[in-house]
């Protein structure tokens, strides 16, 4: 048994979130196309006397070092079925974005499944994993398997999607995060306005054509003029200066711009990795983000990576419970 393993694993981007009615468990049902972009938070499990939780990296603070995090409850699911206490330390070393709509909380779920499956021993195939990735939560599956793919169901429901090639994303964040379940609430609110109803009239989510067809054929201004958010509009009402990134990234050269799932992280799609630098620099100099990191992807989901140990849980960097 190693003395501790860590586990890389990256964000995602809705490419496309089409929002169906609430379903009768609460959730919605959904088409989305999960795309997976090279913005990582790395997991490191080693064996404790105890389950305890610490976080380094940007917003390290207003990440949940108790029960509630989803890596701590990866552990304690994965110990549940294979009948291990999960007395590990968990360190999470984030550069996803907080609360951005980029699946950060969700990533680390996927992470520790992975890496106290390594560390135990247990040898879970991959089935048992995604089902006990679908039960921590809808988007911890993806983050297992990353590269492209459409999510169904409540986006636990997953198909491979043919990609050809790499694309070059900018992402922009926010001050602040925004609660995924507040922001579906909102676009329950405003669909109820516009006189529908959240449950029975919304069209059944599918998917768009053109913006499979754009993955497939690797054209980045096809994949740009596609992106579509069922969310956005409900992001947008409730931090309305959102559109003031999305246009600040349009008028420096975006050829394609959208809400990343619930926000309020901005995501715009560059035609390459020079025009995503510059298209970065010019969001940063604007004042309408906090932040602009170019990224490019597909790249895999949760993968292995064995190097030394994190600094230690009293040292500058750590956070403990």
């Amino acid at each position: 048994m190693q003395s501790s393993i860590t586990v890389r694993v990256p964000a995602k981007v809705n490419a496309q979130l089409a929002v169906g009615g609430r379903r009768s468990d609460g959730y919605h049902g959904v088409a989305s196309v999960f795309f997976s972009v090279g913005l990582y938070d790395e997991v490191t499990v080693t064996p404790a006397d105890r389950l305890r939780i610490t976080v380094a990296g940007t917003d390290a603070a207003f990440v949940p070092t108790d029960p509630s995090n989803l890596a701590a409850k990866a552990a304690l699911l994965l110990g549940a079925r294979y009948g291990i206490e999960p007395n590990v330390h968990l360190h999470i070393d984030k550069g996803i974005p907080v609360a951005g709509g980029m699946a950060g909380g969700s990533a680390d779920g996927a992470a520790a499944l992975v890496g106290c499956d390594a560390l135990w021993g247990t040898g879970a195939d991959r089935s048992v994993l995604l089902e006990l990735a679908a039960e921590l939560g809808s988007d911890v599956p993806f983050s297992l398997t990353g590269g492209v793919a459409l999510g169904e169901g409540r986006g636990e429901r997953l198909t491979p999607v043919p990609t050809a090639g790499s694309f070059h994303w900018v992402f922009a964040t926010a001050e602040g995060g925004l609660s995924t379940p507040a922001v579906y609430g909102e676009c329950d609110r405003l669909r109820e306005l516009t006189g529908g109803s959240s449950d029975t009239e919304v069209p059944v989510p599918a998917t768009d054509p053109a913006l499979l067809e754009a993955l497939r054929t690797g054209d980045p201004g096809a994949l740009g003029a596609a992106l579509r958010n069922d969310l956005q509009a409900a992001a947008l009402s409730l931090r309305p200066a959102l559109a003031d990134t999305l246009r600040a990234g349009t008028d420096a050269g975006a050829i394609g711009a959208l809400v990343s799932g619930s926000g309020p992280t901005c995501a715009f799609v560059a035609k390459d990795a020079a025009a995503a630098a510059a298209l970065a620099a010019a969001l940063t100099a604007s004042g309408t983000c906090r932040t602009a990191r170019p990224a490019e992807g597909p790249v895999p989901g949760a993968v292995l990576v064995r190097r030394p140990l994190v600094p230690a849980p009293n040292g500058p960097v750590s956070r403990a419970d």
